[in-house]
């Protein structure tokens, strides 16, 4: 499986319909509203990206 953000190859899974990309370091869920993308926190939680404003600076 391909990581929805990168492109790379080395996901794992890690739940059910979730899965973490090794290359880029975000996990994400798949359902079926689409594709759910997360940021791993320094404590281990995770923290939702919002889509539109991901590339902000």
């Amino acid at each position: 499986m391909k990581c929805p953000v990168c492109g790379g190859k080395a996901t794992g899974k890690v739940g059910i319909d979730q899965y973490y990309c090794w290359d880029c370091c975000v996990e994400y869920r798949i359902n079926r509203e689409g594709v759910q993308i997360y940021e791993v926190a320094e404590d281990g939680s995770l923290v939702a990206l919002d889509p539109q404003n991901e590339f902000l600076l």
